[in-house]
Protein backbone atom coordinates (compact mmCIF):
# COMPACT_ATOMS: atom_id res chain seq x y z
CA UNK A 1 0.00 0.00 0.00
CA UNK A 2 2.95 2.33 0.63
CA UNK A 3 3.94 2.09 -3.06
CA UNK A 4 0.46 3.23 -4.10
CA UNK A 5 0.35 6.37 -1.98
CA UNK A 6 2.76 8.43 -4.16
CA UNK A 7 0.76 7.54 -7.30
CA UNK A 8 -2.51 8.44 -5.60
CA UNK A 9 -1.19 11.75 -4.24
CA UNK A 10 0.35 12.69 -7.60
CA UNK A 11 -2.91 11.89 -9.44
CA UNK A 12 -5.14 13.74 -6.98
CA UNK A 13 -2.78 16.75 -7.09
CA UNK A 14 -2.83 17.15 -10.86
CA UNK A 15 -6.58 16.47 -11.13
CA UNK A 16 -7.25 19.16 -8.51
CA UNK A 17 -4.80 21.54 -10.17
CA UNK A 18 -6.28 21.10 -13.62
CA UNK A 19 -9.83 21.35 -12.25
CA UNK A 20 -9.00 24.77 -10.80
CA UNK A 21 -7.32 25.75 -14.08
CA UNK A 22 -10.25 24.61 -16.25
CA UNK A 23 -12.73 26.48 -14.06
CA UNK A 24 -10.52 29.60 -14.09
CA UNK A 25 -10.32 29.67 -17.90
CA UNK A 26 -13.95 28.64 -18.35
CA UNK A 27 -13.14 25.34 -20.08
CA UNK A 28 -16.40 23.53 -19.33
CA UNK A 29 -15.63 20.77 -21.84
CA UNK A 30 -12.83 19.45 -19.67
CA UNK A 31 -14.95 19.53 -16.52
CA UNK A 32 -16.76 16.55 -18.14
CA UNK A 33 -13.37 14.84 -18.41
CA UNK A 34 -12.50 15.70 -14.80
CA UNK A 35 -15.72 13.98 -13.73
CA UNK A 36 -14.76 10.96 -15.84
CA UNK A 37 -11.31 10.93 -14.19
CA UNK A 38 -12.87 10.97 -10.73
CA UNK A 39 -15.08 7.98 -11.65
CA UNK A 40 -12.07 6.09 -13.06
CA UNK A 41 -9.97 6.91 -9.98
CA UNK A 42 -12.77 5.57 -7.78
CA UNK A 43 -12.98 2.36 -9.83
CA UNK A 44 -9.25 1.77 -9.56
CA UNK A 45 -9.18 2.74 -5.87
CA UNK A 46 -12.02 0.43 -4.87
CA UNK A 47 -10.55 -2.51 -6.78
CA UNK A 48 -6.92 -2.19 -5.61
CA UNK A 49 -6.91 -5.25 -3.33
CA UNK A 50 -8.84 -7.58 -5.61
CA UNK A 51 -7.02 -6.54 -8.78
CA UNK A 52 -3.49 -6.27 -7.35
CA UNK A 53 -2.46 -3.79 -10.02
CA UNK A 54 1.30 -3.57 -10.47
CA UNK A 55 2.63 -0.18 -9.32
CA UNK A 56 4.02 0.40 -12.82
CA UNK A 57 0.50 0.01 -14.21
CA UNK A 58 -0.87 2.56 -11.73
CA UNK A 59 1.86 5.01 -12.76
CA UNK A 60 1.05 4.37 -16.43
CA UNK A 61 -2.63 5.07 -15.77
CA UNK A 62 -1.76 8.23 -13.85
CA UNK A 63 0.53 9.39 -16.65
CA UNK A 64 -2.31 8.87 -19.14
CA UNK A 65 -4.58 11.05 -17.03
CA UNK A 66 -1.92 13.74 -16.80
CA UNK A 67 -1.27 13.66 -20.55
CA UNK A 68 -5.01 13.97 -21.13
CA UNK A 69 -5.50 16.87 -18.72
CA UNK A 70 -2.45 18.66 -20.15
CA UNK A 71 -3.75 18.06 -23.66
CA UNK A 72 -6.86 20.10 -22.97
CA UNK A 73 -5.37 22.63 -20.60
CA UNK A 74 -1.89 23.60 -21.71
CA UNK A 75 -1.96 26.41 -24.28
CA UNK A 76 0.40 26.01 -27.25
CA UNK A 77 0.59 28.39 -30.22
CA UNK A 78 -2.90 29.82 -29.75
CA UNK A 79 -4.51 26.40 -29.26
CA UNK A 80 -4.14 23.55 -26.78
CA UNK A 81 -1.53 20.82 -26.59
CA UNK A 82 -3.97 18.30 -28.11
CA UNK A 83 -3.73 20.15 -31.44
CA UNK A 84 0.07 20.10 -31.52
CA UNK A 85 1.49 18.17 -34.49
CA UNK A 86 4.30 15.91 -33.28
CA UNK A 87 5.47 14.33 -36.52
CA UNK A 88 3.79 15.48 -39.75
CA UNK A 89 3.39 12.03 -41.33
CA UNK A 90 0.28 12.85 -43.37
CA UNK A 91 -2.72 15.16 -43.53
CA UNK A 92 -6.31 14.01 -43.99
CA UNK A 93 -8.89 16.71 -44.67
CA UNK A 94 -7.06 19.20 -42.46
CA UNK A 95 -6.26 16.64 -39.76
CA UNK A 96 -2.53 16.17 -39.23
CA UNK A 97 -1.20 12.72 -38.47
CA UNK A 98 0.62 12.45 -35.95
CA UNK A 99 -0.72 14.90 -33.36
CA UNK A 100 -0.33 14.90 -29.59
CA UNK A 101 -4.00 13.86 -29.36
CA UNK A 102 -3.45 10.72 -31.45
CA UNK A 103 -0.33 9.75 -29.50
CA UNK A 104 -2.24 10.09 -26.21
CA UNK A 105 -5.09 7.96 -27.60
CA UNK A 106 -2.63 5.22 -28.64
CA UNK A 107 -0.81 5.35 -25.30
CA UNK A 108 -3.99 5.40 -23.21
CA UNK A 109 -5.75 2.53 -24.87
CA UNK A 110 -2.50 0.59 -24.93
CA UNK A 111 -2.40 0.97 -21.14
CA UNK A 112 -6.06 -0.05 -21.07
CA UNK A 113 -5.33 -3.26 -23.01
CA UNK A 114 -2.47 -4.02 -20.60
CA UNK A 115 -4.79 -3.46 -17.62
CA UNK A 116 -7.50 -5.68 -19.13
CA UNK A 117 -4.96 -8.43 -19.84
CA UNK A 118 -3.77 -8.18 -16.23
CA UNK A 119 -7.31 -8.47 -14.86
CA UNK A 120 -8.24 -11.35 -17.15
CA UNK A 121 -5.17 -13.44 -16.41
CA UNK A 122 -5.25 -12.64 -12.70
CA UNK A 123 -8.83 -13.75 -12.24
CA UNK A 124 -8.76 -16.50 -14.87
CA UNK A 125 -5.17 -17.79 -14.78
CA UNK A 126 -6.05 -20.68 -17.09
CA UNK A 127 -6.28 -18.13 -19.92
CA UNK A 128 -2.57 -17.13 -19.70
CA UNK A 129 -0.87 -17.43 -23.05
CA UNK A 130 -4.14 -18.21 -24.84
CA UNK A 131 -5.77 -16.48 -27.78
CA UNK A 132 -8.44 -15.25 -25.34
CA UNK A 133 -5.85 -13.59 -23.07
CA UNK A 134 -4.69 -11.44 -25.99
CA UNK A 135 -7.76 -10.94 -28.18
CA UNK A 136 -10.24 -10.07 -25.42
CA UNK A 137 -8.13 -7.21 -23.97
CA UNK A 138 -7.47 -5.93 -27.51
CA UNK A 139 -11.13 -5.77 -28.49
CA UNK A 140 -12.33 -4.66 -25.05
CA UNK A 141 -9.83 -1.79 -25.11
CA UNK A 142 -11.14 -0.77 -28.52
CA UNK A 143 -14.68 -0.86 -27.11
CA UNK A 144 -13.63 1.36 -24.22
CA UNK A 145 -12.01 3.67 -26.79
CA UNK A 146 -15.39 3.90 -28.52
CA UNK A 147 -16.94 4.70 -25.13
CA UNK A 148 -14.41 7.52 -24.81
CA UNK A 149 -15.62 8.89 -28.14
CA UNK A 150 -19.20 8.80 -26.82
CA UNK A 151 -18.03 10.85 -23.82
CA UNK A 152 -16.40 13.31 -26.23
CA UNK A 153 -19.66 13.46 -28.19
CA UNK A 154 -21.59 14.19 -24.98
CA UNK A 155 -19.18 17.08 -24.35
CA UNK A 156 -19.96 18.43 -27.85
CA UNK A 157 -23.70 18.21 -27.13
CA UNK A 158 -23.45 19.70 -23.61
CA UNK A 159 -20.90 22.47 -24.20
CA UNK A 160 -21.31 24.87 -27.14
CA UNK A 161 -17.59 25.49 -27.80
CA UNK A 162 -15.45 22.37 -27.71
CA UNK A 163 -12.14 21.34 -29.17
CA UNK A 164 -13.18 17.77 -29.95
CA UNK A 165 -13.04 17.90 -33.74
CA UNK A 166 -15.28 16.35 -36.36
CA UNK A 167 -15.91 12.99 -37.94
CA UNK A 168 -12.37 12.51 -39.29
CA UNK A 169 -10.93 13.31 -35.86
CA UNK A 170 -13.23 10.73 -34.24
CA UNK A 171 -12.26 8.11 -36.82
CA UNK A 172 -8.56 8.86 -36.30
CA UNK A 173 -9.02 8.61 -32.53
CA UNK A 174 -10.61 5.18 -32.94
CA UNK A 175 -7.76 4.06 -35.21
CA UNK A 176 -5.11 5.23 -32.74
CA UNK A 177 -7.03 3.60 -29.85
CA UNK A 178 -6.88 0.32 -31.78
CA UNK A 179 -3.21 0.78 -32.70
CA UNK A 180 -2.23 1.43 -29.09
CA UNK A 181 -4.22 -1.59 -27.88
CA UNK A 182 -2.64 -3.80 -30.54
CA UNK A 183 0.89 -2.66 -29.71
CA UNK A 184 0.28 -3.27 -25.99
CA UNK A 185 -1.10 -6.75 -26.59
CA UNK A 186 1.89 -7.61 -28.78
CA UNK A 187 4.27 -6.38 -26.05
CA UNK A 188 2.42 -8.37 -23.38
CA UNK A 189 2.44 -11.45 -25.64
CA UNK A 190 6.23 -11.20 -26.11
CA UNK A 191 6.74 -11.09 -22.34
Amino acid sequence: MRQILPVALFTVAYVCGFTVWFLAIGNLEFIVYVATMVVLMALIGTSLKRAAYPTSMLWALSAWGLLHMAGGGVPVAGAVLYNLPLIPIAELQGNVILKYDQAVHAYGFGVTAWLLHHLLTRHYPETRGSWTAFSLPLFASMGLGATNEIIEFSAVVAVPETNVGGYINTALDLCFNALGALIAVLIVARR
